[in-house]
């Protein structure tokens, strides 16, 4: 009895280890240092949906931090009741539940969890690549990419970013975490890749 508390008390503290974001956010090339897998992963996305890394990362980073278990806040009725959340918006992608059934009935991919991180970066590659197809956005043009990712491509066509100035400074916050992103990629890309 005390072997199998002792197993499942060090399987949970693993699994909130592996779990954790990475320290520097800001450094593409120190998050790929310290999460071995993610540059594959990353790099197999933009390989399959011809969707640059740097876009996919800086959608991720905005969407949930890298927090694998992230969720919109729970608000709260009298300041202390919590209520339902406002969205099913989940993981790394912070995709939603209809988004992310459409994803995996049209990719194959039937076990696809947005905790996963190759997962959320098929996932966003994806989408952004849909996006490409169907709204004419090019794969490296984040800002835009973004205002779909989080309008949907329905609320892009509608424009109904220009209502929300908020959201506009936003994507280009994205965009310029794209850029730096990439510019640190060019910096570590044949490291990594000799890592790998």
């Amino acid at each position: 009895m005390k072997n199998k508390l002792i197993g499942f008390v060090s399987l949970t503290l693993f699994s909130a280890c592996a779990s954790l974001p990475p320290k520097n956010t800001e450094n593409l090339c120190e998050i790929f240092r310290e999460k071995e897998d993610w540059y594959q992963a990353s790099l197999d996305s933009a390989r399959r949906w011809g969707v640059p890394i740097a876009v996919q990362m800086a959608i991720i980073h905005q969407e949930s931090r890298f927090v694998a278990d992230a969720e919109p806040p729970r608000p709260t009725i009298l300041g202390f009741i919590p209520w339902f959340r406002s969205s099913s918006a989940y993981g790394y992608p912070q995709a939603k539940d209809e988004t992310w059934a459409d994803y995996r009935r049209k990719t194959g991919k039937d076990w696809a969890d947005r905790e996963d991180f190759a997962d959320s970066c098929d996932f966003v590659a994806w989408y952004c690549a849909t996006t490409r197809d169907m709204l004419g956005i090019s794969a490296s043009d984040t800002h835009h990419l973004y205002l779909a990712y989080h309008e949907g491509q329905g609320g892009y066509r509608r424009s109904s970013y220009l209502q929300k100035p908020w959201l506009l400074n936003t994507a280009q916050k994205v965009h310029r975490r794209a850029l730096n992103y990439d510019a640190q990629l060019s910096g570590c890309r044949q490291e990594l890749n000799a890592e790998n």
